[in-house]
């Protein structure tokens, strides 16, 4: 499920202001880099301590009754994305705000609470019914996400183009979502393919949006969308894995 809205591409903060990355001096480019992410790496860390904190500290019961309530009726799981998408739109707003960087980081916050909420359901059950897909799952994000890096860094090439088309194709992904939950059909193997393909090119967009777009100033907004797209990749990544199991 497409748990996260980007930015419409035709509204983007990029082109505002100041010199972009690209253009700036090398130190400046290299510490923008830096800090978009060591801002990931933050968040990430962040969303593994909240997720820790849930299945450690509320109880088991506690727990138990929620999923039942989220999941049993198909307007409850609705409602928790119309949450989602209504807390992801404020994030990025305040995460690309100009008014001041304190803003920008309780945007980025926000994001990733909210982002570490909307997991539980599917970490919890992941844990009871294949608990081996969650490690397996987050070292193939990693390894996925490590090699589409590595290939826009090293052949430079400009993936900035494709805001449109993926923005578009994250508008069908959802209303895809919207149509299961009403018409209460399981999306199934391939859509879960799919939705990996299509974090796997947010991941190839947003990065090259670091190396040519975004300014110096905006590691805070570039974090936060490049974790969006890991997240979903993980996400996606679990959901693959347990239909796999399934199979089995």
């Amino acid at each position: 499920m497409n748990y996260y809205e980007k930015t419409n591409p035709y509204e983007s903060p990029f082109d505002i202001g100041t010199m972009p990355a690209a253009m700036a001096e090398q130190s400046a480019r290299a510490t923008f880099i830096r800090r978009v992410y060591v801002h990931v790496f933050g968040a990430v860390l962040l969303f593994t301590g909240i997720e820790a904190a849930v299945f450690n500290l509320v109880p088991e019961e506690t727990l138990r009754g929620t999923m039942s309530m989220l999941l049993g009726g198909r307007f409850g799981w609705l409602a928790v994305i119309g949450a989602f998408m209504a807390a992801s739109w404020l994030a990025q707003s305040l995460a690309n705000s100009e008014s001041s960087k304190a803003m920008q980081y309780v945007g980025l916050f926000i994001y990733v609470f909210a982002q570490a909420l909307i997991f539980v359901p599917l970490l919890y059950i992941a844990q009871r019914t294949a608990p081996g897909t969650i490690p397996a799952a987050g070292m193939l994000t990693l390894l996925i996400f490590g090699g589409l890096t590595t290939f826009v860094v090293l052949t430079k090439a400009d993936f900035s183009g494709w805001g449109q088309y993926l923005w578009w194709a994250g508008i069908a992904a959802m209303a895809v979502v919207v149509a299961g939950i009403f018409f209460n059909f399981n999306l199934g193997l391939w859509f879960a393919a799919a939705m990996v393909a299509l974090a796997s090119a947010y991941i190839l967009y947003d990065t090259s949006n670091i190396l040519f777009k975004y300014r110096t100033d905006q590691y805070v907004s570039a974090s936060l969308a490049l974790f969006a797209s890991i997240t979903t990749l993980f996400y996606y990544l679990i959901r693959l894995l347990m239909a796999f199991n399934r199979r089995d």
